[in-house]
């Protein structure tokens, strides 16, 4: 068809924090942000989210759509390979969310979890719990 667009990162801006993806340390540290649209509970400094524009023949900007949690997906073609297996994501440990059996290629044999941000986060003695799984998002 002849379309073209470019693709934009938000990487050194205040982008993610104006469509509440991103969290400062402090607003994280409180454990309760505003994302997809309400006040939830989250332990992370980062969630996903996803947005389009259009500039018109003026110049002039819309924002077009923008998707959180589970809604963006779509560009992440992973989870649609693990929904077509006999088990799906195999979200049925402590936080309901991958982060229960994912791991880094080198922490397989490691007991913890990944937590929101991707970071691995090794099982502790009496370990706290943080739900940091996007369920009801």
């Amino acid at each position: 068809m002849g379309w073209d667009f470019r693709w934009l990162s938000s990487y050194g801006s205040d982008f993610n924090y104006d469509y509440h993806v991103s969290f400062t340390k402090e607003e994280a540290a409180t454990g309760k942000v505003y994302y997809n649209y309400a006040s939830r509970e989250i332990c992370s400094e980062e969630l996903s989210g996803l947005s389009v524009f259009y500039k018109d023949e003026t110049g002039e900007i819309f924002h077009t759509y923008s998707t959180y949690g589970r809604g963006d997906e779509m560009v992440d073609t992973t989870y649609m390979y693990l929904d077509l297996l006999p088990k799906g994501r195999d979200e049925n440990g402590p936080h309901y969310s991958l982060g229960d059996w994912v791991r880094h290629h080198d922490k397989y044999d490691v007991a913890g979890v990944v937590d929101a941000g991707g970071r691995f986060v090794a099982a502790q003695p009496a370990e706290a719990s943080c739900r940091c799984g996007d369920e009801g998002i």
